[in-house]
């Protein structure tokens, strides 16, 4: 073997010895039952809270923009990627959030990419939540900003360190970024209190609404010191990211977002889906889905904020132990171990659907009890 034939052994196998490997398994599916492995299962794993998917409007848009354009958008936003499609979509995520322009990204990763990105510098101070998504970490990186993580949603702890950042003329200008849903706790960020702290220091606010489906965007102080951040690829069952954001911010993005410039732009077909269940969303149809999903994610876990329910079960044998013995059951719900979580912290990662009906639900609901996770 020659050096790096040699180092990636011994990297796959200090992976398995730790007992953290992984690999891809097919689901073939449309919606949330399907077949794994020769296996009927119904999997409660996916990020599609709406159902929306496998909506029918939604599929024929996609099918609609693929014979209009094709299946590709052939180059990167500026050159020649651009569609009306393009263009739509963002008036309308400019339109539902509120602000004055969007910018629409080939994934949610790289909108936050090109959020932390651009608004980072060695003039930059970020305060990070601790369980910010790994997108949100990564694109603090690039931004080569300094990078001050605080507690947990603590607004108090963040307040304080704020304080000593913009006392006197340090001239450095601040960024506080949080998930607005945690994708691995479920817990709701104190959007509220949060931008009151920004308002008063000065520092802009960036708001990642990826899981954001259950609760309304929260109105700020100073809604111009606020970026919003999300994602088509989950609520709205299509792929794609987006930023919503004042003007001279989306211009920005444009002018200076590496993954806006140097990649290939999302999809006619995805963009097409991504309105048309935007659309839905926004109509009695959506409101009910919404309904229909605050419901069930009351059955499973009175008063939880969103439909990512954790059940932390420590050790990540057991871990995967639980989604084992759910799989025996005809459930699918993943086992979330580290890096993904701290080290202790191996759970359960349970998501619920307005897609799911009421039986898939009893059936989670009887796997849980049987087997004494609930």
């Amino acid at each position: 073997m020659n050096a790096w034939t040699d180092w990636a052994a011994r990297q796959l196998d200090e992976i398995s010895s730790a007992g953290r490997w992984r690999a891809t398994r097919s689901f073939d599916a449309h919606g949330p039952a399907g077949d794994l492995g020769g296996r009927p299962v119904v999997s409660f794993a996916s990020n599609d809270y709406l159902g929306l998917s496998s909506h029918p409007a939604v599929a024929a848009a996609a099918h609609a923009a693929i014979d209009r354009w094709g299946t590709g958008s052939t180059a990167s936003r500026l050159v020649v990627g651009t569609r009306p499609c393009h263009d739509e979509l963002e008036d309308a995520i400019a339109e539902w959030k509120g602000t004055e322009r969007a910018v629409v990204y080939p994934t949610g990763y790289a909108a936050n990419l090109g959020v932390m990105s651009v608004l980072g510098g060695t003039d930059v101070t970020v305060f990070s939540d601790e369980l910010n998504h790994a997108s949100i970490i990564d694109g603090c990186r690039l931004g080569r900003s300094a990078v001050k993580i605080y507690p947990h949603c603590d607004v108090d702890r963040l307040d304080a360190m704020l304080g000593s950042e913009t006392g006197g003329d340090s001239g450095r200008r601040t960024v506080v970024v949080t998930d607005g849903v945690f994708s691995m706790d479920g817990d709701e960020a104190p959007i509220g209190p949060l931008a009151t702290v920004c308002d008063r220091h000065g520092a802009l606010l960036v708001i990642d609404e990826a899981h954001s489906v259950l609760s309304p965007s929260v109105p700020v102080p100073n809604a111009s010191a606020v970026i919003r951040v999300g994602t088509l690829s989950k609520a709205l069952g299509a792929l794609g990211g987006w930023v919503a954001a004042s003007s001279a911010f989306a211009d920005l993005l444009v002018n200076r977002s590496r993954p806006y410039i140097f990649t290939t732009a999302l999809p006619p077909a995805d963009a097409a889906a991504a309105l048309a269940a935007l659309e839905i969303v926004r109509s009695p149809e959506g409101h009910a889905l919404v309904s229909r999903l605050r419901s069930m994610v009351e059955r499973l876990v009175p008063g939880h904020p969103s439909p990512i329910v954790p059940l932390v079960l420590g050790d990540e044998a057991r871990a995967l132990d639980a989604a084992a013995a759910l799989l025996e059951h005809g459930i699918l719900v993943p086992a979330i171990r580290p890096p993904t979580v701290p080290v202790g912290s191996s759970r359960l990662r349970i998501t619920v659907s307005a897609g799911h009906s009421d039986e898939m639900l009893d059936r989670l609901v009887h796997g849980l009890d049987e087997l004494g996770l609930r």
